[in-house]
């Protein structure tokens, strides 16, 4: 059940992928990934049909990942990561974010970890 609802369906504020966050580890490491990706196909200039053709990876599954409407599987990443030479995954260990039933403050990503809505994060 938990993969039922799209990732970007966690958004609390604000536009995909730099929005305010509901607490879920997933949803927040599938938005580093979308903002990251959007920032290399930015910085290298490179359309999401020519990723497509270098990386092997289906355009509209490109699309999808960056409007967080899927949640990227691992191949897709490491194919992705590969054809920018850029690393996607987030290291999302080290993020701040409260565990199920616990206070349901909102995170927003940054740079690095995550932070609360309290440590100014939202």
């Amino acid at each position: 059940m938990r993969r039922a609802k799209k990732p970007s369906s966690f958004v609390v504020s604000g536009d995909w992928p730099h929005a305010v966050m509901e607490p879920h580890r997933g949803a927040l490491v599938a938005q580093a990934i979308a903002r990251k990706l959007a920032e290399a196909m930015a910085e290298q200039g490179i359309s999401a049909n020519a990723l497509a053709k270098k990386s092997g990876v289906n355009r509209q599954v490109i699309a999808n990942v960056l409007n967080g409407t899927v949640w990227p599987d691992m191949l897709t990443v490491v194919d992705l990561e590969g054809a920018l030479n850029v690393l996607l995954w987030p290291d999302h260990t080290q993020w701040r974010i409260p565990e199920p039933g616990q206070s349901s403050d909102h995170v927003a990503l940054e740079e690095g970890p995550a932070r609360s809505s309290r440590d100014g994060g939202g």
